[in-house]
């Protein structure tokens, strides 16, 4: 009996838009992780949408949950707790991670995200992504950074925070090149 051979699955191109979420606690430390894949690499938590209808402070939180195990809900965080800084970085993909992506696609869209969380607050990385972390004072996190969207985000952290008052949520998203 003949068998057709099975059919090796290819996962789904991902989508050219993702988040960066600047995890941080009340004294503007920022925690940082280490890609797992890439020794040296340091940045906040980034992923793509998995889906073009996934709304982005949606993503934000799940990427929270899957890169650093810290479930909002569960840290019992007020409903203030992650902003949407009405941001939206344009960059190129980086050659190293073009293959993920569609053909003919270079460019990402990046929604940026703070979270604010308790001192001292546990981490758990998922190992497949991730090998270390640390929590630094913001201006040594930016410095620490591999990528440059992700070090000037850390950089307007302390304007952000503290301008997250009244009307901060009109903000006009810009984008950087």
């Amino acid at each position: 009996m003949n068998r057709a051979p099975a059919a090796v699955a290819v996962p789904a191109p991902k989508l050219p838009v993702s988040v960066l979420v600047v995890i941080h606690d009340p004294q503007l430390r920022v925690l940082l992780i280490e890609r797992a894949a890439q020794p040296g690499f340091w940045q906040s938590v980034t992923g793509s949408l998995d889906r073009a209808d996934e709304p982005p402070a949606q993503a934000a939180l799940r990427e929270v949950a899957e890169e650093t195990g810290i479930e909002p809900a569960a840290a019992a965080l007020d409903a203030g707790a992650l902003r949407d800084w009405r941001l939206v970085n344009e960059y190129e993909i980086y050659p190293l991670w073009r293959h993920r992506y569609a053909p003919g696609v270079w460019k990402n869209h990046e929604h940026v995200f703070s979270l604010q969380v308790p001192a001292c607050t546990p981490v758990r990385l998922s190992e497949r992504e991730h090998r270390a972390w640390m929590w630094l004072p913001w201006r040594e996190a930016a410095a620490r950074c591999f990528s440059e969207s992700n070090a000037q985000a850390i950089e307007q952290l302390p304007r952000r925070v503290r301008g997250f008052g009244a009307g901060a949520e009109a903000t006009p998203r810009r984008e950087m090149r």
